[in-house]
Parts: structure tokens; C-alpha cells; sequence
């Protein structure tokens, strides 16, 4: 629930052009990332599961990203400083596209009765903890400490691009073989 509650929460901030709105914008998101770590390993720690919860847990991370990648995406300091405004506009499409066909590949294969085909790879897990560091980046936007946070974001955006297009690769390859046994 906190991912669901963090969306308004950063819009807000990011609109409201608060002072160090940037900070608290990737302290909330990085608060967001963790609980959905905690959540996750707290659920298999414990061996607890809901069937809200499983509902939940997807639509919320697709709900976090989607709603960041297109904040980012219209900010204009990001769109000033990025390097190739229509390569990053690219890469936020495809991974907001892959998110939406990935869930949509996953209802039809659990409507087969193939869900476990397309369960989380490990290059999709590589991929979202990329993806959530270069989102917490992005949001924050300012050098620190001498670092350039805003294209090491950048960098780590197309990084997840490529692992989203590969990751997709295996959902779509494993429920192409699903459907060619039935």
C-alpha cells in the first residue's frame, strides 16, 4: 500500500516545486523500493501470502514506475540535461510497454493455466533493482558529492532498457513454447 500512497505523495512534491522537493521526492521512492523489497522477502520469510497481496504487489510496482518514468520524462530540467532527448523518451516507452505486456502476458497464461511459465526471471529482477535506482536518480537530478546523479540515472535508465527488452525476450519465448505444447 505505502507504493500506492508514495504516487501522489512525489507527484505533489515534484509539482509543487518545493524546496529540496528533490531530496524528499527520492527519499519517499527510495522508501517505496525498500518496502517492496521488505514486502517481499518478509511474505517468504514467513510464508504468507494474500490473495490481495498478490494482486496488489505488480499493480503497484506498475503503477510506481509508469507514473515516475513519465514524471521524469516531462520534466523539463531532466529534458534539458539528458543526453539524447528522443533516445530517453525511446527507452521510457519500451520499458512502460513492457510492463504492460508483461502483465498482459501473465493474465493470459494464468487464465491457461501457465502462469508458473512466465514466473519473475532473474534478469527481470536485475532489471527492476536497475530500473528503481535509476528512477530514484532521475527524481533527485542534482550532482552530489561530485557525482553527476542525473546522467548516472540516465546511464542506468538505458541499462534497464536493454535488460527490459531482454527480460521481455524470455516472458515472450516462454509463453511461445506454453502455448506450442497445448
Amino acid at each position: 500500500m505505502f507504493r500506492l500512497v508514495a504516487i501522489p505523495i512525489i507527484v505533489a512534491i515534484h509539482l509543487s516545486e518545493l524546496k529540496y522537493g528533490n531530496w524528499y521526492n527520492a527519499i519517499v521512492f527510495t522508501l517505496a523500493g525498500i518496502s517492496d523489497g521488505l514486502d517481499g522477502y518478509l511474505a517468504r520469510k514467513w510464508n504468507q501470502s494474500s490473495k490481495l497481496g498478490a494482486f496488489l504487489d505488480p499493480v503497484a510496482d506498475k503503477l510506481l514506475v509508469a507514473s515516475m518514468l513519465i514524471l521524469i520524462a516531462t520534466d523539463p530540467q531532466v529534458r534539458a540535461e539528458v543526453w539524447v532527448n528522443w533516445f530517453f523518451t525511446l527507452t521510457v516507452v519500451i520499458i512502460i510497454g513492457r510492463e504492460i505486456m508483461v502483465s498482459a502476458l501473465r493474465e493470459w497464461m494464468a487464465e491457461l493455466g501457465k502462469r508458473a511459465n512466465v514466473a519473475v526471471s532473474t534478469v527481470g529482477k536485475y532489471k527492476t533493482g536497475i530500473q528503481m535506482t535509476a528512477i530514484g536518480a532521475l527524481l533527485f537530478k542534482e550532482d552530489f558529492i561530485g557525482l553527476p546523479v542525473l546522467h548516472i540515472g540516465e546511464l542506468l535508465l538505458y541499462i534497464a532498457g536493454i535488460l527490459t527488452i531482454w527480460s521481455m525476450s524470455i516472458y515472450l519465448t516462454a509463453a511461445y513454447r506454453a502455448v506450442q505444447e497445448d
